[in-house]
């Protein structure tokens, strides 16, 4: 063959020289698929009971003293809130400003205006799950699902964007604050391979053994796609959103919804609005036994199983062995096998990743602690080589001190 075109590049007998210059081309389009700043961090959801929409209107002799004055109004409103959302009856108990100041973890701007002497916001109070939960008198924690992958896929202009820019849908989702909610959102931060391994078209695959590598990658058990689709009737105008809530390898359809904002000044409140509807949707689902991790996406080991049908079919020969054997020495017990589980936990700043794989490696019957995924301010992921049975880990990690909840070859663990 004399010549050949690649890309529009004709080599005529190039040899070497021209081979590698392809080489070079593909290796700067991969990078070029990667390179840039695509991620999004979602926000840090610790697990903190979380009241919204807060409304405050207070003046103060400064404008330091009237935004100080309106977030202590906002504490007092937010824990009436808190308790008729909690009880849903009655009168919330009166607390002292420090007694509030004990269990109130946070204030979330949502909305503010400042002037000299007056403050006008609407704000988020966070407060502390477990010390809030001891007057509310309900449990601190409760039970969630298995962890599930979010794959926000959003078209407009006729094509569909997962990370491969920095979309509003994916800021949405990243905004969402998760710790009331039943369902355990694994939420990628869109950078470094993600925007290879999470695309459009990979919500259309079936197959199982890649999706069980890629949920491997983020230490979650299956996946959700909520998409939405923006339509702008005219430039500047109407937006009309189009949500659809999808689960699983199949993409398989839940239920959808559409919301309509005046122009593109809205469209913030809209996701945001969009965002609350699929985790309404996606808890209807669990409650009613429908989003559940897919049992194909569990890769079994044949060996195992033809040890086991082996075992199974020698059982009574073994046992009449054993029964007529004579017993001169204790038997050892059998060397526990590696396992290798994926370890979910919260990392606020970076030096939280530090610690927490420490804390790892002191765990007894720990052998390696090696990271999987780092996301400061959300939730890093760490694989870990355990001398046991998961089940093992968990305890072990519960004699440590930790609370751990399981999803299949997935453990979440916090304080």
């Amino acid at each position: 063959m004399d010549s050949v075109t690649f890309k529009g590049f004709n080599i005529r007998k190039a040899g070497v020289a021209g081979l590698t210059a392809i080489a070079l081309g593909c290796g700067a389009i991969t990078f070029a698929q990667i390179e840039g700043d695509r991620g999004v961090a979602p926000v840090s959801s610790n697990g903190d009971f979380e009241v919204s929409g807060v409304e405050v209107n207070v003046a103060g002799k400064s404008a330091e003293d009237a935004r100080e004055a309106g977030w202590r109004e906002a504490q007092r409103k937010g824990w009436v809130k808190l308790w008729r959302q909690s009880k849903g009856r009655g009168g919330a108990p009166a607390l002292s400003d420090s007694a509030l100041d004990a269990i109130v973890s946070a204030i979330v701007v949502e909305e503010e205006q400042i002037g000299p002497r007056r403050y006008i916001a609407k704000l988020g109070v966070l407060f502390d799950r477990a010390r809030a939960a001891q007057i509310l008198g309900v449990r601190g924690n409760r039970a969630r699902s298995a962890p599930m992958l979010v794959v926000p896929v959003m078209w407009s202009g006729g094509s569909a964007q997962v990370f491969e820019s920095r979309t509003d849908w994916q800021k949405a989702w990243a905004r969402f604050r998760t710790a009331d909610s039943r369902i355990d959102y694994v939420r990628p931060t869109g950078g470094g391979s993600d925007s290879l391994l999470l695309n459009a078209g990979q919500v259309e695959r079936r197959g199982r053994i890649w999706w069980r590598l890629i949920l491997d990658q983020f230490g979650a058990a299956d996946v959700i796609m909520p998409m939405a689709r923006l339509e702008r009737e005219w430039p500047g105008g109407p937006i009309v959103g189009k949500f659809t809530a999808r689960y699983g390898p199949d993409n398989r359809f839940l239920e959808g919804f559409q919301l309509r904002v005046a122009n593109s000044n809205g469209l913030d409140v809209m996701l945001n609005e969009a965002v609350k509807r699929f985790d309404d949707i996606y808890s209807a689902a669990l409650s009613r036994g429908t989003l559940r991790p897919d049992s194909s996406l569990v890769i079994e080991d044949p060996d195992a199983n033809e040890e086991e049908e082996e075992a199974v079919e020698t059982g009574e020969e073994t046992e009449t062995a054993i029964e007529s054997a004579p017993s001169t020495v204790e038997s050892a017990p059998p060397a526990a096998s590696a396992t290798t589980v994926s370890i979910q936990i919260a990392t606020p700043d970076a030096g939280a990743v530090t610690s927490a794989q420490g804390a790892l490696r002191g765990v007894p019957g720990v052998t390696s602690v090696n990271i999987g995924s780092v996301a400061v301010g959300g939730t890093s992921v760490m694989r870990v080589s355990y001398s046991g049975t998961i089940d093992g880990l968990r305890t072990a990690l519960q004699s440590q001190g930790w609370q751990v909840q399981q999803g299949g070859n997935v453990l979440r663990i916090s304080r």
